[in-house]
């Protein structure tokens, strides 16, 4: 009989953990409204900022540096989960890999990764086991960005594609249960990789068919309206960027980071500066924070021996004297499901009824929520219309305003040389999201029926949404 060879077993033990989990998942996924609620109720967790940055001084280092810097000889992720529980987190979210591209993890996707290094240690193995032990729950960030594998604008490839299905894939069965995968590096003014590069949809799916009660976040969503839904479980709002959820109106599950330093990952200043006060990180943070439905990740990062430094454990021990996790908190407003799929109006030619000089219909579908198209003030029934160049299924539009003005509008679609009604919508709210039986159309026209001030339109999408 043939004996097998080291790498074919290793094959097949990987593809029996794939087939095991994709097992589990076809068991019924727990309400996405469920999952919300599990997840604002946590209120607190930690941010672990820990890769190969924590060697360079800077938070994006060569994406050419050497696996061989990376050596936490004191690496105790023990020392981590009590930290976090001195503090009343609840849970914790590592770093996998950050935008240079360093795996901190044994995948067999790619060279670069921690058992090149003189480690040679499965880091994110030691940490979900040290903190399931302490209780507390288990987070993973993944970063799409990946300067060091030349996954970038312009230059982004099936092959790449497929080393971040297999990259997650290890992830999301390698690991047990991971109660949240929160993505970077993607759909950002600076990592210019848009959800068509990296198909979204493909990736969201991935995610859900592992583990269909994983929340899937995309740190960079705050370039979408608060109000909606769109490309991620969890509003997410990055604070060090200047992103700010609304401490008075905030009704959507949301997360908000910082970190406890002035960067994310260590740096040589680290054990003597002060780091952010404990009293203003509850007071200004993670109170007004949970009252709106958010939850407050901090980010502390471990040292190049793989330790927290002093003067954060005593900032969380500090914090964990005054703040207690009071419990649940109260009910969310349920939400649509999030869009998810390509916007198939996103860049095709529109045309309108008499637009203001500076603000035509181009400006509400250029994947800018900060733009508009404008009525001209003069036209009594406005419309707008957007020509998909060719018969498209769709079953979903979203309706964006800079501000909530449009009351009432009917929708049509151009079919077979004819134009024929969809819906009428009557809504207040900024965001105005429609689900329907599917529809092929070639254009797609929304009349505006009232308004309180002269109509503008941010963005119109039109999706098919597969279920």
């Amino acid at each position: 009989m043939r004996k097998l060879s080291l790498a074919a077993i290793s094959l097949l033990m990987a593809c029996a953990a794939t087939s095991t989990a994709r097992a589990q998942a076809q068991q019924a996924a727990t309400p996405l409204y469920t999952l919300q609620q599990q997840f604002v109720d946590l209120r607190f967790g930690m941010f672990i900022h820990f890769n190969i940055p924590t060697y360079a001084n800077q938070d994006w280092p060569d994406p050419e540096m050497s696996p061989s810097v990376f050596n936490p000889q004191k690496l105790n992720c023990d020392q981590w989960a009590k930290a976090a529980l001195s503090a009343n987190m609840t849970y914790g979210c590592l770093t996998t890999k950050h935008h240079s591209g360093f795996c901190i993890w044994d995948t067999k996707s790619t060279g670069y990764n921690v058992m090149n290094s003189p480690f040679k240690r499965d880091v994110v193995k030691e940490y979900v086991d040290a903190f399931r032990k302490n209780g507390l729950k288990v987070m993973l960030y993944y970063s799409i960005l990946d300067t060091h594998h030349k996954l970038r604008p312009n230059s982004i490839t099936p092959e790449h594609i497929a080393m971040i299905k297999k990259q997650i894939t290890e992830l999301l069965t390698q690991y047990g249960k991971i109660e949240a995968l929160i993505i970077d590096g993607w759909d950002a003014p600076w990592s210019r990789i848009s959800y068509d590069d990296v198909p979204f949809e493909e990736i969201y799916k991935l995610v859900k068919s592992l583990q269909p009660d994983c929340l899937f976040m995309d740190l960079n969503g705050a370039k979408y309206p608060a109000e909606g839904m769109f490309y991620t479980d969890i509003k997410t709002y990055e604070m060090g960027a200047g992103q700010r959820v609304s401490k008075e109106k905030n009704r959507m599950p949301a997360l908000a980071c910082l970190p406890i330093n002035d960067s994310w990952f260590w740096k040589t200043n680290f054990p003597e500066k002060p780091v952010k006060e404990p009293a203003k990180l509850i007071q200004e943070n993670i109170d007004p924070l949970n009252k709106v439905s958010c939850n407050f990740i901090l980010n502390v990062a471990p040292n190049r021996d793989g330790l927290i430094d002093s003067n954060a454990i005593a900032a969380l021990q500090e914090i964990g004297n005054t703040w207690k996790n009071s419990g649940p908190l109260p009910a969310l407003t349920k939400t649509d499901a999030p869009i998810i799929s390509h916007n198939l109006a996103h860049g095709k030619p529109t045309n309108s009824s008499w637009s203001f000089d500076m603000n035509i219909m181009d400006f509400a579908n250029d994947d800018d929520f900060g733009s508009s198209w404008t009525s001209n003030p003069e036209v009594q029934q406005p419309w707008y219309e957007v020509d998909l160049q060719k018969e498209q299924a769709f079953n979903a539009i979203a309706l964006t305003e800079s501000r909530p003005n449009i009351r009432g509008y009917k929708i049509e679609y151009f079919q077979s040389g004819a134009w024929k009604p969809l819906l009428k919508g009557e809504a207040e709210g900024r965001v105005k999201i429609h689900r329907f039986t599917t529809v092929k159309a070639s254009k797609v026209r929304i009349w505006l029926e009232s308004y309180r001030s002269t109509p503008s339109i941010a963005e119109l999408g039109i999706y098919n949404e597969k279920k």
